[in-house]
């Protein structure tokens, strides 16, 4: 079962902390106790739940979105739960595809989003094989998740970029990881770097 081995409740109530509140850390440590101490509560319920689910069904699976991006070194509000899975999560039925049984979409009123690792690139599927593991829980990779946020081209996902620049990250690392399997990706990350870095 996954569990944060930290109390996050004090009495009957939970803490809540603003983000203005959390300590700061560097890039490269990842901590998910950080993350689940600043989000809800039932989203963080939803990510553990989700997981021990995705584990008994046999399906290989990561943490990503919002709630990696904390993990990875930038802690912000996440209203859903997302993860890199592997294509077991699905049912193909010739053009439909579904999900497996048993695969939840909502906890505790919470959304939770798939991310197919193969219909994103097969280095994914690879990075799928061997995730970073915080505190037991897959992470995707913080290169992969860069990736993933720069292919998104969504406002939140650069800025997502941006803050990891700012917060540390291993920039080289990712420029690597990118001319190795994004090459066309590596302009717009440029741009990002720049833009984290004014």
């Amino acid at each position: 079962m996954y569990e944060v081995k930290e109390p996050l409740e004090r009495g009957r109530e939970v803490m809540q902390l603003s983000y203005g509140q959390i300590e700061r850390r560097r890039a490269g440590t990842m901590n998910i106790k950080k993350v689940f101490g600043f989000v809800d509560p039932k989203v963080r319920n939803a990510a553990l739940q989700v997981a021990e689910q995705l584990e008994k069904l046999g399906i290989r699976f990561a943490l990503a979105g919002g709630l990696a991006v904390g993990v990875h070194g930038y802690v912000r509000a996440t209203k859903d739960v997302d993860f890199l899975v592997g294509e077991e999560a699905f049912e193909h039925h010739g053009l439909l595809v579904t999900f497996k049984a048993g695969v939840p979409i909502q906890v505790g009123g919470i959304q939770v989003d798939y991310l197919s690792a193969l219909s994103l690139g097969k280095h994914l599927v690879q990075d799928l094989e061997h995730p970073p593991v915080c505190d037991g829980l897959p992470v995707v990779s913080v290169e992969a998740l860069i990736y993933m946020k720069l292919i998104a081209r969504r406002r939140q996902d650069q800025l997502d970029v941006s803050k990891l620049i700012q917060a540390g990250i291993n920039v080289r690392s990712v420029r690597k990881y990118l001319e190795e399997h994004a090459p066309d990706q590596l302009p717009f990350f440029e741009e990002l770097l720049e833009e984290a870095e004014k």
